[in-house]
């Protein structure tokens, strides 16, 4: 991979995840201003744009990017940036890639929850925690409600979209954790080092958001 090049102080660096947040999140940085079109399929990790560079990332990442100052600003999922317990500045609910993360069991399910499995062990450590709920948590990196199906836990921590996998496997919500939609998240020193470009985008993702 070449070298990055030499950035001007209105350089703008952004941090995407690859998936289905990006297409969202280039179409409305495009409304805002941004010089943006959505990058075309190829193993390109970067894109340059005139005064603007996009790092296409997993969603994981984005946070981490955005708080060392690899990236002076992205876009990501309220549950990735609640799990990564990075301090970034969250300035604007973006309003699209709604969801929720839910306490999950099977239909009917009574008995005491003493295992849970998840992809987001920080959320779900804290909503036990908070309950009083001395339950074992298990991390799992896919297909989350196989766990309750197969009795490798009593409960799962997942997001919900529609419901529709749910209701396909016999399972329902027991309680909501919280709810995520997709967040601006900005470096705090970028904000102050690229003012002039920051505060603008800024104020018009809240104009676009409020519009929504």
């Amino acid at each position: 991979m070449t070298p990055a090049p030499p950035r001007g102080p209105d350089h703008l660096t952004l941090a995407l995840p690859k998936g289905r947040i990006l297409e969202d999140a280039v179409a409305l940085l495009a409304r805002a201003g941004l010089p943006l079109t959505l990058p075309q399929k190829s193993r390109a990790l970067r894109h340059e744009f005139p005064g603007v560079t996009v790092l296409e990332l997993r969603n994981q990442d984005v946070p981490v990017y955005v708080d060392l100052g690899v990236a002076d600003a992205g876009i990501v999922g309220k549950d990735v940036l609640i799990e990564s317990g990075r301090t970034v500045y969250e300035p604007v609910d973006l309003r699209f890639a709604a969801c929720h993360l839910a306490l999950i069991r099977e239909v009917g399910a009574t008995g005491p929850i003493g295992r849970v499995a998840t992809k987001y062990p920080r959320s779900t450590r804290a909503y036990l925690a908070g309950r009083g709920i001395p339950a074992e948590i298990v991390k799992l990196s896919g297909n989350i409600e196989l766990a309750a199906l197969t009795g490798l836990a009593d409960a799962v921590v997942d997001l919900v979209q529609t419901g529709s996998t749910l209701r396909a496997n016999n399972l329902e919500e027991i309680d909501v954790l919280y709810h995520s939609s997709a967040r601006l998240i900005v470096n705090r020193a970028a904000l102050k080092l690229r003012r002039a470009r920051l505060r603008p985008l800024i104020e018009r993702l809240r104009e676009l958001a409020g519009s929504s």
